[in-house]
């Protein structure tokens, strides 16, 4: 898979400038006032709206304010960010809950500590170029659709939708690609159609004149929990006034994107690739501002319907504070 270095690069920029980015590693103990384990961390993130609290915390100055000097790491997807986190590469990450559960059901010990994101119709959405002969996901039979990630939140979602429309998911391929190379994979004919969210679906609708052939947050899917915030259950318990911290601030930023979608337009151009004109058009996701089980709890129900997970998993027991 070729990736668009100049794209790359950019992002990397721009990560680090949003974040007000340390040169002194993620590792150093805080000796300031806020008796913080750890005052610098690295955080995993994905040029979506997902992310955009921590960008606003960052520009804002929350993390700032709690003795915190977070570094933004742009991360392909869940799956990698969990091995990026067990491995002490990443402090905290964004993971979709489909890739946590799935790593917690392979016994790594991992936390939710805050929501992130939850789906809305038209979120994330099967996008084919302007000439395709597809036009319902019931026409994907025999082909090959592009995810960030293997066996995520977006693999699951469109098993789910193809299910619904009497297609069987084994006869369909996924192919990995990262969100900002799966326009050009569709152009090429790479894949046949490519699972994608925000800013790729209005950016590539408006510049290449792609479009959508099913939403696949809809049926089972509907609103489902889509990422949080996630840490090892090792820095939870060596870190829990850092993992406090880190909490408020994005906390803050959560309620304002929450409640000022203007605010998440702002932010955005500066750590994902889309203009300022561009952004005002996208679709958002919901901003939860609590982690509820009883709601998180539709992801590994969901997963163990479709075969994602041997055995059912408890919700609870996977989010910080109440059991884990």
């Amino acid at each position: 898979m070729r990736v668009h270095r100049s794209l790359a690069a950019s992002l990397a920029v721009s990560m680090a400038l949003v974040a007000g980015a340390s040169c002194g590693g993620s590792d150093k103990k805080s000796t300031g006032p806020n008796g913080l384990e750890k005052s610098q961390l690295t955080v995993g993130v994905i040029p979506i709206p997902d992310s955009a609290p921590v960008a606003i915390a960052s520009a804002q100055g929350f993390f700032k304010a709690e003795g915190l000097t977070v570094k933004l790491e742009t991360i392909q997807g869940g799956a990698p960010a969990m091995q990026k986190l067990l491995g002490g590469g990443l402090d905290v990450t964004l993971t979709n809950y489909v890739s946590l559960f799935l790593a917690r059901s392979r016994g790594n010990k991992l936390e939710i500590v805050a929501n992130a994101a939850q789906a809305r119709p038209h979120l994330y959405d099967l996008m084919v170029t302007k000439t395709s002969a597809l036009k319902t996901p019931a026409d994907l039979k025999g082909k090959r659709i592009a995810v960030n990630t293997l066996k995520n939140v977006g693999e699951l979602s469109v098993v789910s939708t193809l299910k619904a429309q009497g297609v069987d998911p084994k006869d369909v391929k996924f192919v990995e690609y990262p969100f900002p190379n799966m326009a050009q994979a569709v152009q090429k004919g790479d894949v046949d159609a490519a699972w994608m969210t925000e800013p790729f679906i209005t950016a590539g609708t408006a510049k290449l004149g792609m479009r959508s052939i099913g939403d696949t947050m809809t049926g089972a899917t509907a609103n489902l929990p889509i990422a949080g915030w996630a840490v090892s259950d090792k820095f939870a318990k060596a870190d829990p006034k850092t993992v406090a911290a880190f909490q408020r601030a994005v906390g803050k930023a959560q309620r304002i994107a929450a409640s000022d979608p203007t605010s998440v337009q702002k932010i955005m151009p500066t750590y994902a690739p889309i203009d300022a004109a561009t952004v005002k058009a996208i679709t958002l996701p919901v901003y939860p501002t609590t982690v509820d089980p009883a709601v998180i709890q539709r992801v590994p129900d969901l997963m163990l319907q479709y075969g994602y997970l041997k055995e059912k998993a408890d919700a609870k027991a996977a989010i910080a504070g109440t059991g884990g």
